[in-house]
Formats: structure tokens, C-alpha cells, sequence
């Protein structure tokens, strides 16, 4: 049984409210409101889904792309479902939730391109499906989800940024990309390019888990350790959310504030012991980031002098520029030289093209020096 709320707010800085929310039993494949409260939601066969999205590109393009990433997302799950007879396994679930995402992706990015009025808008997402007793996520951008169990919260999605990037790297300091005046720059989001790789992670739930999806509004503001200690200490998730916004508007709300508080319980959940695990777990899939970096694992850096500057975001999110980006290419470019020594197949095949180079370069040399010495004979 999963006990879910959901609740946005424009915050204090903002006119327009550019998040979105959506909760929705895939049953039947309609979304759910909360006008009357907290709602008692049964896992059913086919699933739940629960999804933040923080749109960027201006109020009327931000709103409408985050609101097209709920509607879109949705959709594509309800086709699959009505042409399918049985309950999804749970690869053919985690296939349906990073298909569905791709191609709302190009509906966004379609519609950018037909209404020049909306030409670079997007959005981030942060989707959750629930099947039985497991939770895959989708990422996209720098949303967040976060499983608070046992009084401590693990943040189970990693943020597409380029923060995110430079703390792999060694070239931040966690502490420091909090404050560094880029932490607001995305890699990723649904809309901008034709192409996302959606991150696709799952997580094993135990009784009596609180899940907290929740945009950069909230996450910037209010730290994982107040989030554990928040979820703990109120057994009532629409006070739950309520507490969260109100901490965030609190310490200033320079953005909007969107949060989703799902507490699962129930006879089909195990209790949690000290043989779990709680984080960032990648799914094998294909067509995900797992399989465009599991080969090549990041090798950290030396940190470097750390980076002072305004805590405070003055835009929302962004894209990298071009010049950030192709900084952060060459970054890559460099990083991965040093990633992944080249195995022997690899050496061989280099050999074998480069072999016939090397023979014409020794025929020409030894015809060089036999020219040589005819010349000198005849001389």
C-alpha cells in the first residue's frame, strides 16, 4: 500500500509556477488529484508512477513542457498496457518507463521546433514507477528522489549536472558545488535536444520506506538530513509535504517548490535489515547511461582550489552553454585517455591497420638509401 500526497508552490521569487507533479495508477491509467487529502494508493499488477518535472525555457514554454513530460509520459505507458494481456515482468516495466520517456522527449522537441514562440524549451523529470515491491527510476536533469528508511535519507537518483560531473571528476568538492554559481547548469533535459539517455535506476523497497521526489527548488534549500528528519518525525505525508515547502520558502523559496511524499506499507513488504542496501543502484538496460559508461568508470582528480561564489541561484535551470560545454567535452576527452586501458584484441587491431604504413615506410627508406648509394658510385 503506498500513502502518497503531492504539493507545489511557486515559491517567493518566482511569477509562474514551472513545475508539475503527476501520481497515477496504471491499472487504469488515469492520473490522481489530492483535493481531499493524502490517497491510500494498492500496488496494483501493472504499477504506480509518480513524477516531478521542473520546466525551463520562460513561464509559458517551462509550464508547458513540464506539464507535456507528465501528460506524455502517461500516455506512452497506457499504449503499451492496452495492447499488452498479461501484468508487465519487471524488465519489460523498466523497458516501458525509459521508452515512454525517450519518446516524450521528441514530442517536446517536435513541438519546439513547430512553435518558434517555445523554440528551447524543457523540462527535467524525475520519474518513479512502483512494481510490487520495487522502484525503478528514470532521470533526467536535477530533480531528485530520495528513500528515507530507518531515520536517514539515501539519495537514490544522481543529478545530470554539471556540478555532478565536476565532483566525480575531483575537480569540486561536494560542499563546493553547492555554492558554486553554475550549480544550476543541466546536461540534460526533455526537450532541447532530439536524443536524451535516460539514467535508469531501481531500488528495493522494505516496510514503513518514505519516498520524496522533489525538484531543485526544495533540494537546494532543504538538505537530505532534514528531509530524514522531517519524514520521520511526521507520520502524516500531506503534513509531510506541507513542512518541506514551508522549510524551503523559509530560507528565501528563489524557485519553485514542488515535493511528492509516498510512505509505503503493507503484509507484501519486508522489514528493512542491516543487510540492505539504500542508493544509487543503475538497472542493465540498454539504450540507458549504464551502458555508455559501465565500461568506462570516471577516475577521480585532485581537487582543486576550492570555488567561492553567490550561493544563490538568480535563473532557474539551464543548459550549458556552447563554450561550457565544449569545455566539458575536452574535460571528458582528457578524462578518458586515462580511463580504460586498451585490451589486447584492441592492441592487435591497431597493429594489424597500422602495418602497411609501416612496410611502405621501410621500402621507401631502404630505396632512399639504395639511391644514395648508386648516386655516390657513379660519381
Amino acid at each position: 500500500m503506498a500513502r502518497v500526497f503531492a504539493l507545489t508552490d511557486v515559491g517567493r521569487s518566482r511569477e509562474h509556477n514551472e513545475d508539475t507533479f503527476l501520481v497515477a495508477d496504471l491499472e487504469t491509467g488515469r492520473p490522481v488529484g489530492f483535493d481531499d487529502g493524502a490517497l491510500d494508493l494498492p500496488a496494483s499488477p501493472r504499477g504506480l508512477l509518480f513524477l516531478v518535472a521542473d520546466g525551463m525555457g520562460g513561464a509559458a514554454s517551462g509550464e508547458l513542457a513540464s506539464s507535456m513530460a507528465g501528460t506524455l509520459v502517461l500516455e506512452g505507458l497506457r499504449r503499451q498496457w492496452s495492447q499488452a494481456t498479461t501484468a508487465p515482468s519487471p524488465e519489460q516495466f523498466a523497458e516501458a518507463l525509459r521508452d515512454s520517456t525517450m519518446a516524450a522527449n521528441v514530442r517536446i522537441h517536435e513541438h519546439a521546433r513547430e512553435f518558434p514562440e517555445h523554440r528551447g524549451m524543457g523540462t527535467t523529470a524525475t520519474i518513479a514507477g512502483l512494481l510490487g515491491d520495487r522502484l525503478f527510476l528514470v532521470q533526467v536533469g536535477d530533480s531528485r528522489a530520495y528513500v528515507v528508511r530507518d531515520g536517514a535519507a539515501q539519495q537514490i537518483t544522481k543529478d545530470q549536472s554539471l556540478m555532478q560531473r565536476l565532483v566525480e571528476a575531483g575537480e569540486l568538492t561536494p560542499e563546493e558545488a553547492e555554492v558554486s554559481d553554475r550549480r544550476n547548469i543541466i546536461l540534460q533535459a526533455l526537450g532541447p535536444e532530439a536524443q536524451v539517455t535516460v539514467d535508469l535506476t531501481h531500488q528495493q523497497l522494505r516496510k514503513g520506506d518514505t519516498l520524496i521526489l522533489c525538484s531543485d527548488g526544495l533540494s537546494g534549500l532543504v538538505k537530505a538530513d532534514e528531509i530524514a528528519q522531517l519524514s520521520t518525525g511526521e507520520s502524516d505525508v500531506r503534513m509531510l509535504c506541507r513542512k518541506l515547502v514551508d522549510r524551503a520558502n523559509h530560507r528565501g523559496g528563489p524557485d519553485n517548490i514542488t515535493v511528492v511524499a509516498v510512505r509505503f506499507d503493507g503484509a507484501g513488504l519486508l522489514s528493512s535489515s542491516g543487510q540492505d542496501s539504500v542508493g544509487y543502484t543503475a538497472y542493465p538496460l540498454a539504450g540507458t547511461l549504464f551502458e555508455q559508461t559501465r565500461d568506462t568508470p570516471i577516475v577521480p582528480r585532485a581537487p582543486r582550489t576550492p570555488i567561492k561564489s553567490d550561493p544563490t541561484p538568480k535563473q532557474g535551470v539551464r543548459m550549458p552553454t556552447r563554450a561550457e560545454r565544449r569545455d566539458l567535452d575536452e574535460s571528458e576527452q582528457a578524462a578518458s585517455a586515462q580511463r580504460r586501458p586498451l585490451v589486447e584484441p584492441e592492441v592487435a587491431e591497431r597493429r594489424a591497420r597500422v602495418r602497411p604504413l609501416l612496410v611502405l615506410l621501410a621500402c621507401v627508406a631502404v630505396a632512399a638509401v639504395v639511391w644514395t648509394v648508386v648516386q655516390l658510385a657513379r660519381r
